[in-house]
């Protein structure tokens, strides 16, 4: 006897709906983000013992299944990632130029960036660069993401842990592009790591020549940015520095090996902020004497520039 025709069609039908759900389910950001291109939607990820959050937009314009970039968004303390998602404008910067963004969500609005910093994450010990590590690797296999093309940013408490996972992380990334954030422990041997950093040089948080900030809530002395992008100038195997100066916009390059490149900008009387950004508002922003975007620049189409120009080598 054949064992398939002799079961009613009606069940074979269920068994083909249930396959293919079981299937969806196992590639839930696939599935469901190709079904709403143009909208961003929130997901799980399990590491460890911990279930993460996650919010991932694909671009409004079709990507024709070929390899794109993958930009992941750091929130700042107190942040979000629905938060960072409509404060810095990247998901119209995702449909003028084609690639996928990710915004993960700190345990309890912090990230685990080492060192003093920062918040329940740090004091908790959460491993945040296992949840980094596991989103790549999840959205490099379910997403048309290109391997060499992962960038990740962030500002303040999501810029540490950039640049912790540019020190420790174990899925490289070819560019990170820190704002507003330093190194709050000191990485003695960092992954050769392209760099875009953004500061403001009146920043009272993180100041710009380390220390401890006036403002906000960390204890702790973070380190000078420049000593901070020497660690990765030394792996980079970097050149001499260029400078140029736009008016109250400072900036300060320098080529490297393989094109692991390294730039500064900082801007004159900017505080704590993401510049070209949307202002902070309501508890937190009273709380954390929060500094309004700087308007100088476009700290977003900026990074995105640079990312776009250092693809990985791995």
């Amino acid at each position: 006897m054949n064992l398939m025709t002799s079961i009613p069609t009606n069940f074979n039908r269920t068994l083909s709906i249930l396959y293919l759900t079981l299937l969806c389910l196992s590639m839930l950001p696939v599935c469901l983000s190709e079904a709403h291109a143009g909208e961003s939607q929130s997901f799980s990820l399990t590491v460890g013992k911990e279930v993460r959050s996650f919010r991932l937009y694909r671009p409004s314009t079709s990507l024709n299944g070929k390899p794109v970039s993958l930009v992941i968004v750091l929130h700042g303390g107190f942040g979000s990632a629905r938060q960072a998602e409509e404060s810095y404008g990247w998901d119209n910067l995702a449909d003028s130029q084609g690639f996928i963004v990710a915004y993960p969500d700190g345990m309890n609005r912090s990230w685990n960036a080492g060192g003093f910093c920062c918040g329940p994450a740090l004091r908790k010990s959460v491993d945040d660069l296992g949840f980094l590590s596991g989103l790549i690797e999840t959205l490099t296999k379910t997403e048309p993401v290109d391997p060499q093309k992962v960038f990740m940013t962030g500002i303040s408490n999501g810029a540490a842990m950039a640049y912790r996972y540019a020190c420790e992380g174990s899925h490289p990334v070819a560019a990170i592009g820190p704002v507003a954030g330093s190194f709050s422990f000191s990485c003695p041997m960092p992954h050769p790591t392209a760099i875009i950093a953004i500061h403001g040089l009146a920043d009272q948080h993180i100041p710009f020549d380390g220390g401890q900030g006036t403002k906000g809530v960390t204890q702790g002395s973070w380190l000078p940015v420049h000593q901070t992008l020497r660690l990765f100038e030394q792996v980079n195997q970097c050149q001499s520095w260029s400078t140029h100066k736009d008016g109250p916009v400072h900036k300060e390059t320098t080529a490297c090996l393989n094109g692991r490149d390294i730039s500064l900008i900082t801007i004159e009387d900017a505080g704590h902020q993401w510049p070209g950004g949307k202002p902070r508002h309501g508890l937190v922003q009273t709380i954390l004497d929060m500094d309004e975007p700087s308007r100088e620049l476009d700290a977003t189409k900026t990074i995105w520039e640079f990312f776009e120009s250092h693809p990985g080598h791995l």
